[in-house]
């Protein structure tokens, strides 16, 4: 559901400043996006490097979506072909593959870490499973967790895109995430099936 803009560097022929990342994302006054893909960059650990940048200018570490998204980018422009490859981003170097014709993307993540000071999370070193955290006038119960990039997980009975709306900016920048979260409201269907809000 993330629709992210892919910026090649060397269409551009130089970076660009925070300001004008901020412009381009902007729904109203840019483009509009959920962040732009930077890429392909040299690397000397992978095939191909990667910049993720937010609507507000910073730099993420990884983004499932977005890697699928520049995985099948290089598709198009014939840099890969039906093999796996790699690519390098902040949070680490991922492996990603395109099959069936360009139709399916799967990118391997890394190994998942609920450990707080991987995450990372404010406080003593543990397993950040079932805490408690208060925003604007409401309690949650939430788990943390690392891909290579931050997430912070609230399991609820009910979920909509007003909630995280309304609370999943306070919980991306909330004290306890030194470095800013990923937000997802969970709701489980049944065994095999959730519904997310993110």
């Amino acid at each position: 559901g993330n629709d992210y803009l892919v910026m090649d560097p060397a269409d551009i022929g130089r970076e660009l400043t925070t300001e004008e990342i901020r412009v381009i994302c902007h729904r109203n006054y840019g483009v509009g996006s959920d962040g732009i893909l930077w890429g392909p960059l040299p690397s000397t650990k992978a095939p191909f490097r990667l910049r993720i940048f937010n609507p507000d200018g910073s730099e993420a570490e990884k983004s499932g979506n977005g890697l699928r998204i520049f995985s099948r980018y290089l598709w198009d422009k014939k840099l890969v072909g039906a093999g796996e490859f790699a690519i390098e981003t902040l949070g680490g170097v991922v492996k990603a593959t395109v099959f069936e014709g360009g139709r399916m993307v799967r990118v391997e993540m890394g190994k998942v870490s609920f450990w707080s000071d991987a995450i990372p999370v404010t406080g003593a070193r543990r397993e950040v499973l079932n805490e408690q955290i208060t925003v604007g006038d409401r309690a949650f119960t939430f788990c943390s967790a690392t891909i290579g990039n931050p997430h912070c997980v609230l399991p609820l009975p009910e979920i909509s895109s007003e909630l995280a709306h309304k609370y999943g900016p306070l919980i991306e920048t909330h004290t306890n995430f030194p470095k800013r979260t990923n937000v997802q409201f969970l709701k489980v269907l049944d065994r095999i099936n959730i519904q997310l809000e993110i």
